[in-house]
């Protein structure tokens, strides 16, 4: 997140991919740096633990993982299907001309695994 926001700064455009596990490390980089300084963050997120998610452990973030979203005012698409991302190029406007951050959950579902 400290290379997007240095991209930002320096007149660029970023993203970041992570797995949802990363935002329970990444909320205090949001609040304090991304969202107080509004800066635009497309968040591309693989949504581990739901059903047939192969590792444990997994899924006890799953369980949380929009409620913190939620709390923390980030608006959050999931992607279920390839048709979902028609709407990418629509986030990414959003996310760029309001300066926050946005989160897009994309599940096994979507990337046809398990």
């Amino acid at each position: 997140m400290g290379l997007c926001a240095g991209a930002f700064m320096g007149g660029k455009r970023a993203a970041i991919i992570m797995q949802n596990t990363a935002i329970g490390v990444t909320i205090n980089t949001l609040v304090t740096l991304t969202q107080y300084y509004r800066m635009p963050l497309p968040m591309l997120i693989s949504y581990r633990g739901e059903l047939g998610e192969p590792v444990a452990c997994q899924a006890e973030m799953a369980v949380h993982t929009k409620a913190l979203l939620a709390q923390l005012h980030i608006p959050t698409y999931h992607f279920h299907q390839e048709d979902d991302a028609s709407e990418l190029d629509s986030i990414l406007k959003y996310t760029f001309m309001c300066n926050k951050p946005v989160a897009i959950l994309t599940d096994a579902t979507f990337w046809k695994g398990y």
